[in-house]
């Protein structure tokens, strides 16, 4: 005899087989040791940006065993670019890098992807220091670091930088300023200021401007440089003890030391920018000519055959003017070589220490001539976007702090690093990588397939359906191939 069994019976062991099964499998599980896992991973991103992959919110992942992992993409907001991923008890692969992957471990954790404005290239030199700002926020330095001028490390979301002669003045994005070094005068007693749009720092005072255009100062005024609270300026400029506001309508206003004639700016007009040095001021004018005006027992004020000049610096005994076509010009004391800048192209930022010249190129790197005492020349860097030199230190401003991702779009068939366009294969599919902090040279890469690291030499597999591409790096050479297959094998042929 056929027995028919109802839909509502037939459902029902069907639910019943499964329960069971479930059930059989997880007992197996647990008698092997193979427990199963629930991990959850939070992403968020702070104002100017967003993580697309795989989104923001609190995301669970269920595997057999520890340690899930989890691409991850971060797309900055026009105006804004991506700086780093902050975790608790998780950070990804690659810390710096937008397109990157993170390990989940057996525990809940969280991620936040960190976006800064972005800033525009720049340089600064003083008495015995140098800095330079990168474009997300970064500061480095170089030179003298007896008072810690230098420690700038840890700075983050910095647009604009100065230097004091033992001082060292971040402008951040928010419109507060942070300060490191000598405050013996106190040149440092800026935690109040808010709402700043433009930093200058003299030999032993910092001032800032508002936002509304109002001047604030702090350190040494014993000749008056920090008496500009009734200023109403656009720019301003700090020298050794003097300080000079450039108004909107093109003159020039300056308090402080005037026994050189450096305060004598009264009937300047049409001027675009000024620079403060030692004692003796610099005005550049909209028609690309400069004058000058205070100390020059040296020659620095002698600049009135200059033309075509798109901006000026000011060394304690010196002048830098940069031309329209990126080359350098320079009068004054040259005892150290400061002023041998004539072989010098591509520059599209000038700065003047004490006694040095730093140039950012439009490639990102640094050069620098003149007395390097305290190693304030030493500038070998890339990737900079802003420089700032003072007596004996120099401070550069970076994108990254420890490593520099490069990326290969779909269609584009670019990838850059340390400021470098190379050309790519058009077939090649998003990539981006960089270097490791702890290893001679390590490349890595993500793609929109798989991915595939390398740390310390260690090279894994990829996936089977990613193409095959050719890239790397050498200790010895800027590039050098290395071939992940498409089937999944990884081979160095770079050493």
């Amino acid at each position: 005899m056929n027995i028919i069994l109802s839909s509502r019976r037939h459902h029902y062991g069907a639910r019943v087989s499964i329960f069971l099964f479930t059930v059989a499998l997880i007992a197996g599980m647990v008698g092997c040791g193979c427990v199963p896992f629930v991990d959850r991973l939070t992403i968020t991103s702070t104002e100017g940006g967003s993580v697309t992959v795989p989104g923001e919110g609190t995301f669970s992942y269920f595997s057999m065993q520890c340690c899930p992992s989890q691409e991850l993409v971060a797309e900055a907001d026009e105006g804004y670019r991506f700086v780093e991923w902050t975790g608790d008890v998780c950070l990804p692969d690659y810390a710096y890098a937008s397109i990157t992957w993170i390990m989940i471990p057996t525990k809940d954790c969280s991620i936040m992807a960190h976006f800064w404005p972005e800033c525009t290239p720049m340089i600064a030199a003083g008495g015995l220091h140098t800095i330079g700002l990168k474009d997300n926020g970064r500061v480095f330095a170089m030179g003298d670091n007896s008072y810690g001028q230098c420690n700038v490390g840890d700075w983050r979301g910095i647009i604009q930088v100065a230097i004091g002669y033992k001082h060292t003045v971040g402008l951040k994005s928010d419109g507060t300023v942070v300060t490191v070094g000598d405050n013996s005068h106190g040149q440092c007693y800026v935690e109040g200021w808010g709402n700043i749009a433009e930093a200058a720092a003299g030999g032993y005072h910092t001032v800032g401007i508002k936002s509304d255009g109002t001047v604030v100062a702090v350190g040494d005024s014993g000749y008056g440089q920090c008496h500009v609270n009734r200023w109403k300026v656009t720019r301003v400029a700090a020298g050794g003890y003097h300080t000079v506001g450039l108004r909107a309508d093109g003159t020039v206003v300056a308090v402080g030391l005037k026994t050189s004639g450096q305060c004598s700016v009264g009937n300047w007009t049409d001027i675009t920018q000024v620079t403060a040095g030692g004692n003796h001021t610099v005005g550049l004018k909209s028609d690309g000519t400069v004058v000058a005006v205070g100390n020059n027992d040296d020659g620095q004020c002698n600049v009135g055959k200059w033309t075509d000049i798109i901006q000026v610096a000011a060394g304690a005994y010196h002048t830098v003017g940069l031309k329209s076509d990126g080359t350098v010009v320079a009068v004054g004391n040259n005892d150290d070589k400061q002023c041998d800048v004539a072989s010098w192209t591509d520059i599209i930022k000038v700065t003047a220490g004490a006694r040095h010249t730093v140039g950012l190129k439009s490639d990102g790197t640094v050069v620098a001539v003149g007395n390097n005492d305290e190693g304030q020349c030493d500038v070998g860097w890339t990737n900079i976007t802003q420089v700032a030199a003072d007596g004996v230190h120099t401070v550069g401003l970076k994108p990254t702090a420890l490593w520099s991702p490069l990326e290969t779009t779909a269609t584009g068939s670019v990838m850059s690093t340390a400021g470098r366009i190379l050309p790519r294969s058009p077939q090649a599919v998003i990539i981006r990588w960089g270097l490791s902090p702890t290893a001679p040279w390590s490349p890595w890469e993500t793609t929109a397939t798989g991915s595939a690291i390398s740390t310390a030499g260690q090279i894994s597999t990829r996936s089977p359906q990613v193409p095959a591409t050719r890239w790397g790096l050498s200790p010895t050479a800027l590039w050098s191939p290395w071939e992940t297959t498409s089937t999944g094998s990884a081979m160095s042929a770079a050493g």
